[in-house]
């Protein structure tokens, strides 16, 4: 369920993959995000790689210079520059460090080699070059730039960059005891990957330590790479068992001494999930979450002792979420606090209030502080303003489908005020510069191309009018299609809709339904942003060809409308997102320009898995399924995501089994149309045979698609993805066919 190549939204857990290759507007839409800049320490330029060079763009003129240029970035010996996908640079900006050579680690290529370019001699320089190729992850500069640490092999190294000496840190190493970095499921559904931090003084290094020997592999077997089969082991904890072990050490660069942290708890039975360096001290802040993940804790540790102590505490009847930003998705990412007055406070999330809320958090012992107030959520921390007193978020009080820019005073005084501009009604994205004097603002809708502009933050005006988006609105806009609905359910259930209509439509005439559906806690489809409604799958134009298409956000989506929302499908994934899903499906059968008979529902992952719920539940509304790389048994997945969302297996056994497609499979009446890869490491193929027995079982008859070593995104091999929705199209066309009658 991952976002493996493209991906849209910020849940981790059963997710929504977005096949990059047949989403032509993703590559508008990336070509206008805010996520491909990096602004400069003085927030007064910001960078980006342009054709394998570094390019400066100095605001607020915008004009560039190119401050790494291909003769730069050729080693030695080399007619050819390095090709780099991540930089970073010192704190003295006098030296950078480019990754290069990368592979993929799970979702993302957080592994290769990385290089050192001394921005004053010119020198270029490989790191670790005694280790193997391709092997380094996460290097990092040392506060006082002295030194690089980084992983490999699962050990943590430093090498000196006077001498390039290189030290290691940890020896301990292995396939199963992880240092410095992660084992599967803390990066699928944690997004933690960089396990370790630089004390402010250089001396010291803490990482996350995690034992997963106690772990039982899951094997994948690789049939098509050599005449034998070749068997690939994972350690995957499944639900219902024990996670792996993680502690936090400290080492002393020095001599490579180490002092273990006391965090209190069984450290197989709670999880580590954050881990920082308090500013100016030798102290660390470590956060908790037990089992359930209904229990977070906060605890103040001493560097040189390891003795800690809890500072706050909260728990919640279902679970306590942990926000993560908009900028996970990048290989060094790690959940990291929000450091307030000189690292005496913390910025802090909670819904114990049943929004989702900004607090202030003293480590001091203090009253925590509400920041933000009011009946909203916000979902997003873009930019604290400490000089000012101001925090920057991203909210959408009054539409659930839509996202703005709003302020408030950090100290909880003031009220939320509206940033973004009154005129565009959608979807914005921001990026602000350390400074706080500039932003990278871009904005869509679904009838407006994506676009960016840079604006002065104090009045929210753009640097060149004549550029701006609003100046350019006309020519980004688009023959509106997508139409935004709600609907109450008999359940008094109120859901948030889109739907596109065939061109041409003729309300006398009755026309097919396809349902695109998600519908767990980690992702929510009605988002009013560019191209959301567009099927990635379909060959063509469904609207040409005279398809209805709907999609709608049930209860338990991650919509901004309050804690209750949310939570309320806690132990109940499988039963209330499918109940809803169908009763909203019967009050649309209701349109007279509806053809009951030709009803279709598809997804993929977690969509994939209601696809099937909906087709075995209620297979008289449901005509025609198309169910990609589904669970099809809750058992089956990993424990970090289905016990956060569904409790432990061994207390709440029922609710598991009333969730899972696999139990309902006995009732198939229409067409269904299965697909998975064989080389899924995140939704096991086991979930497809299982599947297939019980259809076979009752002599249900159906078509299945495996994909051979294909992982969850069904993307690798050559023709794979134009096979695919070749395959989607058809049995589409085929059993749900297009246009009014």
């Amino acid at each position: 369920m991952s976002k493996s190549e493209i991906f849209i939204n910020r849940r981790n857990g059963l997710k929504v993959f977005v096949i990059s290759v047949l989403i032509l507007f993703v590559t508008l839409v990336a070509s206008s995000q805010v996520g491909d800049i990096r602004w400069s320490v003085d927030g007064n330029s910001y960078y980006r790689v342009e054709k394998n060079e570094l390019v400066q763009y100095t605001l607020p003129d915008n004009k560039p210079i190119v401050i790494l240029s291909k003769q730069q970035l050729t080693p030695v010996g080399s007619t050819n520059p390095l090709q780099f996908s991540f930089y970073s640079f010192s704190g003295d900006q006098q030296k950078v460090l480019l990754f290069t050579n990368t592979k993929r680690v799970w979702r993302l290529n957080s592994k290769g080699d990385y290089w050192m370019l001394d921005r004053n001699s010119g020198a270029l320089t490989q790191l670790g070059k005694t280790l193997p190729a391709s092997s380094l992850m996460f290097a990092k500069f040392s506060p006082d730039g002295k030194s690089v640490g980084y992983v490999s092999g699962n050990n943590i190294y430093v090498e000196y960059l006077a001498n390039s000496q290189i030290k290691a840190l940890t020896k301990d190493g292995s396939v199963t005891l992880i240092n410095g970095t992660f084992d599967w499921v803390y990066e699928e559904e944690f997004a933690c990957r960089d396990g370790f931090r630089w004390s402010p003084d250089s001396k010291k290094i803490a990482y996350w330590q995690i034992d997963a020997s106690s772990i039982r592999k899951f094997y994948i077997i690789n049939y098509t790479d050599s005449i034998y089969s070749r068997v690939m082991p994972i350690e995957y904890p499944k639900v219902g068992q024990k996670p792996s072990s993680c502690k936090v050490g400290v080492v002393t660069i020095a001599d490579t001494s180490k002092i273990w942290m006391n965090i209190p708890g069984d450290p197989a039975q709670n999880y580590l999930v954050r881990l920082e360096f308090i500013p100016s001290t030798d102290n660390l802040l470590i956060q908790q979450l037990n089992r359930k993940q209904n229990s977070s804790k906060l605890f103040i540790s001493e560097s040189a002792t390891g003795n800690s102590k809890v500072i706050e505490e909260e728990s919640d009847e279902a679970w306590v979420d942990i926000y993560q930003p908009g900028n996970q998705y990048t290989i060094d990412f790690t959940n990291k606090f929000i450091w307030l007055n000189d690292g005496k406070n913390i910025l802090w999330d909670s819904e114990k209030d049943g929004w989702r809320h900004l607090y202030q958090v003293s480590l001091e012992g203090k009253p925590e502080k509400l920041v933000t107030k009011g009946n909203y959520d916000f979902s997003d921390i873009t930019y604290i303003d400490r000089k000012k007193g101001y925090v920057y978020f991203m909210a959408s009080p009054d539409n659930a489908t839509q996202n703005y820019l709003y302020r408030t005073k950090l100290d909880g005084t003031g009220t939320a005020e509206l940033q973004s501009s009154a005129l565009l009604k959608g979807t914005h994205s921001y990026s602000f510069s350390p400074n706080g004097k500039y932003a990278a603002h871009s904005f869509s809708n679904s009838f407006t191309r994506p676009s960016r502009e840079f604006l002065t933050v104090t009045n929210q005006k753009p640097l060149n009018e004549k550029t701006s988006i609003l100046a350019r609105l006309d020519s980004l806009k688009i023959k509106p299609v997508t139409e935004f609905f709600t609907i109450r359910t008999i359940d008094n259930v109120e859901m948030d809709g889109w739907m596109i209509k065939p061109v041409n439509f003729d309300s006398t005439k009755k026309y097919p339904v396809v349902f695109y559906v998600y519908t767990e806690p980690a992702e929510a489809t009605v988002t009013d942003a560019y191209g959301r409604g567009r099927n990635f799958l379909y060959l063509g134009d469904m609207a040409k060809d005279g398809y209805i298409y709907i999609s709608l956000d049930n209860r338990g989506t991650p919509a901004p409308k309050g804690a209750a929302w949310r939570k309320s499908i806690y132990k109940e994934i499988g039963q209330i997102n499918i109940h809803d899903q169908a009763m909203a499906a019967k009050e649309i059968l209701k349109w007279d320009f509806v053809d009951t008979e030709r009803i279709a529902v598809w997804g993929w992952s977690g969509g994939g898995s209601a696809t099937l719920n909906l087709m075995f539940q209620y297979p008289d509304i449901y005509k025609t399924g198309i169910a990609i790389a589904a669970v099809v048994n809750e058992l089956t997945y990993d424990n970090i995501y289905q016990e956060r969302y569904m409790g432990l297996p061994q207390e709440n056994m029922e609710a598991y089994i009333k969730g899972s497609p696999i139990t309902y499979a006995k009732n198939l009446k229409g067409n269904l149309l299965y697909i998975h890869g064989t080389g899924d490491d995140n939704v096991h193929y086991q979930n497809a045979e299982m599947l297939l027995n019980e259809l076979i079982k009752y002599n249900k008859q159906f078509q299945f698609m495996p994909y051979p070593n294909r992982t969850h995104g069904i993307s690798e091999g050559a023709g794979t993805l134009l096979h695919l929705a070749t395959l989607y199209t058809t049995y589409l066309k085929k059993n749900c066919p297009p246009g009014g009658r």
